[in-house]
């Protein structure tokens, strides 16, 4: 159990029988009253984020988590197939159980599979990838002055905001965090 002077974020908990991970939180004094927590908490099964106050004193039980690592295979009708390197025991997730995530995988990368009660519920990506350039509108001359960006469609059907002289083909490194450009890679 987790006391609330023990939330940190990244902290996986649970409350009503549901897992959620810290996103954020803020300790509250008050002159009059109690102390209190003011917590924002993503649900670790369908990302929605919820606030909840949680007042001094009380304790949040532990969510039965776990992360194991597995190489990402392919995606077809059933889902995004997943391999354990050590066992070589697949794992089937579908496109809710990633969400956003799915369109940042590359074949043969490896990554953690988290489970919940010993049930796959979703994954963590490495914090950066890098991708090639699929689509994007072309380069006129004057653009690279200006210091904006374009959307780009990278190989993976993911969209990214790009600056103005990046081009069809060039590879790029996204952070997956928030899901933007970072840097061009030059090989």
């Amino acid at each position: 159990m987790y006391a609330t002077n023990q939330f940190r974020k990244g902290l996986k908990v649970e409350l009503d029988g549901i897992p959620y991970e810290i996103v954020d939180y803020q300790h509250v004094s008050p002159g009059k009253g109690r102390a209190f927590t003011r917590t924002k908490l993503r649900n670790m099964l369908n990302q929605n984020v919820i606030e909840r106050t949680i007042t001094s004193g009380d304790k949040l039980d532990r969510a039965n988590t776990e992360e194991k690592e597995m190489q990402y295979l392919y995606h077809d009708s059933e889902g995004y197939h997943f391999m354990n390197q050590a066992n070589y025991e697949q794992v089937v997730l579908s496109n809710e159980n990633l969400g956003v995530a799915k369109y940042f995988l590359q074949e043969h990368c490896v990554i953690q599979i988290m489970y919940y009660n010993e049930r796959p519920i979703g994954i963590k990506l490495p914090t950066f990838v890098e991708l090639k350039i699929a689509e994007t509108e072309p380069v006129f001359r004057g653009d690279t002055v200006s210091g904006g960006t374009k959307p780009a469609k990278l190989e993976t059907g993911a969209s990214v905001n790009v600056p103005f002289h990046l081009k069809e083909g060039d590879l790029i490194r996204v952070d997956t965090r928030d899901y933007s450009y970072v840097e061009k890679v030059n090989k």
